[in-house]
Order: structure tokens, then sequence, then C-alpha cells
């Protein structure tokens, strides 16, 4: 099991390939959305591909022995993973192939290719366009899973230290989750370092993965995902991702696919943050009462990724 002195290595790990993104307090927001706490955004939107996954990535590229980087890498994304290993690529000066569903966003997908690397869009979501990536790493390349990998969930947690040293006095951290890298590296890392601190995951009601294995107790593979939101739609999550959540994260809610929408309209329009519907997930889940804080409560919601979605309209 992944422990606090992985994410600590990580963090050293990455120094200088990734941001450290800001935080702040959504104070002048013309319509508060839980008048009765303190909001706080951590903007990994900022991070420097657009999401926290450049953690994650570069935790991987840097721990990869120099021979597995020369074979070059390959992985499958509903987009923003796609972006963080084509940046890891680009910056290891090797040939990198990203699979992604033919959902992707057409601005993630571009970015993707602005970063050098051979973009292959095929299947309805992740978990077919992963099928496509393994068969491919088979003949040479190194696979980077985008979520199951313990080099990269150790860096997605070094989200939470950063966090932590930003806000230490938090109450309640809320997180999104796609296949569960994200929350399971920041909650691992986040209970450790602050046993009390209460965290919460939001998943979309099309693709609640990781809700429904927690619910049965047991790993659960959807027979389909519905969400219109590619970079939260796992039909499954992994064991690894489960234990670590299972045993660190409070609660997981759901939410709509348009709440998403509504709450990346808020963030540009309040916030001034342009968020892809992920990123504005764990807002929309506040907003709509889905998650409702005590009295007085410091909250942090994790803005998780940049898009130009909610600029519109």
């Amino acid at each position: 099991m992944i422990t606090l002195d992985d994410v600590r290595a990580a963090r050293s790990r990455i120094a200088g390939g990734v941001r450290v993104t800001p935080m702040f307090q959504a104070t002048l927001a013309r319509t508060p959305i839980v008048p009765q706490a303190e909001l706080w955004l951590k903007l990994e939107c900022l991070q420097v591909t657009g999401s926290f996954k450049a953690r994650g990535a570069m935790s991987k590229l840097r721990a990869l022995p120099p021979e597995a980087v020369r074979r070059g890498l390959v992985t499958a994304s509903g987009g923003n993973h796609g972006i963080a290993v084509a940046y890891a690529g680009m910056l290891a000066q090797v040939p990198t192939t990203i699979f992604v569903p033919t959902g992707v966003s057409p601005a993630k997908a571009k970015k993707i290719e602005s970063y050098g690397a051979k973009l292959i869009v095929g299947g309805a979501s992740w978990f077919e366009a992963n099928k496509d990536a393994l068969a491919l790493a088979e003949t040479g390349p190194t696979y980077i899973h985008a979520f199951a990998d313990p080099l990269v969930i150790a860096g997605q947690g070094t989200t939470a230290l950063e966090l932590l040293d930003q806000m230490p006095d938090i109450d309640i951290l809320v997180v999104a989750i796609g296949g569960g890298g994200l929350i399971a590296g920041m909650a691992l890392a986040a209970k450790a370092m602050k046993p009390g601190l209460r965290i919460v995951g939001v998943q979309p009601t099309g693709a609640a993965s990781m809700h429904d294995s927690l619910k049965r107790g047991e790993l659960v593979e959807l027979e389909r995902v519905t969400t219109r939101v590619p970079t939260l739609a796992a039909r499954r999550t992994e064991e690894i991702n489960f234990e670590i959540v299972r045993r660190n994260v409070d609660d997981i809610v759901l939410i709509e696919d348009d709440d998403m929408d509504v709450a990346s309209r808020w963030l540009w329009r309040e916030m001034n943050v342009a968020a892809d519907p992920s990123g504005a997930a764990t807002v929309a889940a506040l907003m709509t009462g889905a998650i409702v804080p005590p009295q007085g409560a410091k909250v942090c919601a994790l803005v998780c990724g940049a898009g130009a979605e909610g600029t519109a309209g």
C-alpha cells in the first residue's frame, strides 16, 4: 500500500516539472453557494498541463529507468491524463502515443497533439481506448496507467501536501472521481497528516463506479457509462484505488452532468475560473446540496481541470 512517505518522495521527484497551484477563498461571488461555510478553491486547473494529471505523469516518468523511457510512452485517457503524458513525452523527447475515446474534448485532443504526441481516437469510453493502449504497449512502449499506478497515485497525492501547506485548518475536502487516482493519492496523504479531515468524493450518476463499489463492498464494473464527461467516465476502478478510498474517504456523492455544466458556468462568471465539467464537479456537489457543510466549516473544493466550456453563454 502507498504511504505518506511515497507521496513525499513524489513531491521531491516532480519538483521543477509542475507548478504550485494557488488557493483562494470564494468571497466575491454575487451568489455564494455555501453561505454558511467558508468555500476555498484549489486551482489545479492552473497546473502546467491544465490539470492535476501532470503530477502523476511526472512522478512516473522520473521514476522510470532510462531504457523504459527510451522505448517511448503510451497511455489511454479521457483527455487530461493524455495531455499530461504527452507533456512528459515531450520533456523526455521520446515518441508518445495517446489513445482517447470518441467523446474527447476537441480542445484537449488538440493540446495532446501540440505536445508532439500521436493521437488515436476510438472507442466509446476510456475502458475501450485502454484496451488498444495496452495492446500497443505489448510491442515496446512503456505504458502509464491513468489512475492505478502507485507512482501516479503518489504524484496526485502531492496535491494534498501542497493544499495542507496552504490551508492547514481545512475541515472538508471535496474531490472529483473518475478512475480514482486523484482521490486515492490525496486521501491517503491528507488523512495521514490530518486524521480528522472529512473527505468527500464526487462522481457523475452516469459513471458511479467507485460509489457503487463502496456500496457493494467489492469492485463493480458498470455495464455501461452514460456520462458525457469523458474525464470522469471510468467503467470500473482498480483494487489499489478501491482499497485506499475505502480506508480514507468518508463519503461519495453523485451529481448529474447538467449540474457540472451549471457549476462550470458559475466558476467562470463569478470567480473568473475556466474549468471543464470534471473540474467543476466539486462545486456542483455543493451547489446542488449533495454536500451540505456545517455552519462555519472551512471547505476546499478541488478544481481539478481547465476548460473553455465554462466560458460559454
